[in-house]
């Protein structure tokens, strides 16, 4: 580890511990000090919910059984609230109440009380005590904003007692995410804290001072957290989808209530949108870097519909440091950037120099993406650089995660410098050059990609090269170890036509054919970690070669002509 980024690990140490403990001591304030804010005796207004609800889950858990985060419980009877959970993931999403959406979707005055129960059984077993995932401050951000989203549900024909218990607790929800905001978590769940508040502030009868102070804390998170490109500083795609949902209806609770809107907010939605389409491949689904998981095209379709900027995606993210090549019906999207702070390394993945090539309605190579609900042995191993599709040497990742307790799995070490040059390629065509230097501490050498498609989109040229510091080529007697990897999507076929050429067959017929003269072409099992329905077995491409003998390997992509019809 360099002296710079071992400094910069220490000073993320010490400030990591300073924030649990501040955060434990605001939890405490929060549950030990009396409070002066008055508990409020109605709602004004219910903001609405964009995302996707399903009226057949309202069936199951009115049946005592909770499919969520990917696993089943089944009640028999008792309340869930008291029950051993499945998951962590499962207990976060039982105990944010998102799961609300589904009962108002079923319209059903049998499924009302059926979650009006289930809420006072939670106020009972875990309304007073501030510990646990119940009050983990994200979870808790997403409680308030499922509440109040959905009030007409749970206060429907509710009897006096329920709905003060539940107003009273409201109350408290606001004061500890007050207490605690700024001592949670950076990035998302950050942010997410302040749209709770501010949709509190306006949805609880408030006074004009606590309305403009939610929504100036609110701009000044905004303004950290969105970039100038519209990416988020985590640098995950579907970051910025899920904070549209939550952002744009606080955005129509301001107007439909006549407040002044946060003077950040309209701002930085209308930067979020360009970036969210910049992810977008043709078929409708969000690339798979940094984090992101699956994205369903109604969930993404619930944020694009309110967009009012739409025009061709941009080239490049430059302060999220993205790359997008798009001619005709081929995309290639490209990570060309680090991790934006230390803090934002703990969910980063190490695909540097990654990329993802779809064409027409088909991605054809990705990478394997981020568990949505799997345990932390998956998440970690889905961010291995083996599990993006770009070079390994040495069977090493080219950031290397801590494995300290206190610090988080954040980057130790690793990539530091990216250099990017793009270039235009036979009047149309795009392409463009791109190293790190995340081996260059451990084994000396620089990893350079360089990637063009032509002017009809129907040909792809790539070059992989390790080179020293200086350009020059590894010595002729190293034993480095380099492999190449495509992952390619569960839905197509890989057929092999001999050792260096394989043909890649959309469901539809649209066939690629990936040929590399230098090196075999192999076919080895894969593991695509963001499926809808869970971790499922893929295949992947590997081109492995000795650096000492071979420092750069060609590729090649092209597309086939469909036959003719008779």
């Amino acid at each position: 580890m360099s002296g710079s980024r071992r400094r910069k690990f220490q000073l993320h140490y010490v400030g990591e511990a300073f924030r649990r403990v501040s955060l434990g001591f605001a939890a405490w304030r929060a549950l030990a000090l009396p409070s002066l804010r008055r508990v409020p005796d109605r709602l004004v207004v219910a903001p609405t919910d964009l995302r996707a609800s399903d009226p057949f889950i309202a069936e199951e858990i009115a049946e005592g059984r909770f499919p969520l985060a990917g696993r089943l419980l089944v009640t028999e009877g008792k309340s869930p609230f008291s029950l051993e959970l499945p998951s962590k993931e499962f207990a976060a999403r039982l105990h944010s109440f998102s799961w609300l959406r589904h009962i108002r979707a079923s319209k059903s005055d049998e499924h009302t009380v059926v979650a009006r129960r289930l809420t006072d059984e939670w106020l009972t077993s875990h309304g007073k005590r501030l510990s646990g995932i119940a009050w983990d401050p994200d979870t808790t951000s997403q409680r308030i904003i499922a509440w109040l989203s959905h009030s007409t549900v749970l206060l429907k024909n509710a009897d006096i007692g329920f709905y003060r218990r539940f107003l009273r607790s409201l109350t408290a929800h606001v004061r500890y995410l007050e207490k605690t905001a700024h001592f949670s978590p950076d990035g998302e769940a950050r942010l997410r804290i302040r749209v709770a508040l501010a949709a509190s502030s306006v949805a609880i009868p408030s006074s004009s001072r606590a309305v403009k102070r939610a929504a100036q804390l609110l701009d000044q998170e905004l303004d950290r957290q969105i970039l100038a490109d519209g990416g988020h500083i985590s640098r995950n795609p579907r970051t910025g989808l899920e904070l549209l949902l939550d952002l744009l209806p606080l955005r129509q609770t301001y107007v439909n209530l006549g407040h002044d809107l946060p003077a950040r907010l309209i701002p930085a939605i209308d930067r979020m949108y360009p970036a969210l389409r910049f992810f977008r491949h043709q078929g409708g689904e969000l690339a798979l870097f940094n984090g992101a998981t699956t994205t369903l095209a109604n969930e993404l379709m619930s944020a694009l519909r309110y967009d009012e900027t739409a025009g061709k995606p941009f080239k490049a993210l430059p302060h999220m440091r993205y790359q997008r090549l798009a001619v005709a019906d081929t995309v290639i999207l490209m990570d060309a950037g680090v991790p934006l702070s230390a803090e934002m390394s703990k969910t980063a993945h190490a695909g540097c120099l990654s990329f993802e090539m779809s064409s027409g309605k088909h991605r054809f190579i990705i990478n394997s993406g981020a568990p949505r609900f799997a345990g932390e042995h998956y998440r970690q191993l889905s961010r291995a650089t083996a599990a993006h599709s770009t070079l390994t040497l040495n069977d090493t990742s080219s950031s290397r995660i801590s494995k300290s307790g206190i610090s988080g799995p954040v980057f130790a070490d690793g990539v530091q410098d990216v250099v990017v040059e793009r270039h235009e390629i036979n009047e149309g065509g795009e392409g463009l050059t791109a190293s790190h230097d995340g081996y260059l501490e451990p084994f000396g050498l620089i990893h350079e990609r360089a990637i063009q498609i032509n002017s009809g989109g129907t040909l792809i040229r790539g070059k992989d090269r390790l080179k020293t510091a200086d350009g020059a080529d590894p010595e002729s007697n190293a034993e480095d170890q380099a492999v190449i990897r495509f992952h390619i999507h569960p839905q197509i076929e890989i057929k092999t036509v001999d050792k260096h050429e394989v043909r890649l067959v959309a469901p539809d017929g649209e066939t690629w054919t990936l040929s590399a003269l230098d090196v075999e072409i192999v076919v080895e099992d894969d593991v695509f970690f963001a499926d809808p329905s869970g971790i499922r077995a893929s295949k992947q491409i590997e081109l492995a070669f000795p650096v000492g003998e071979l420092p750069e390997v060609q590729w090649v992509m092209m597309k086939k002509s469909a036959p003719s019809q008779p």
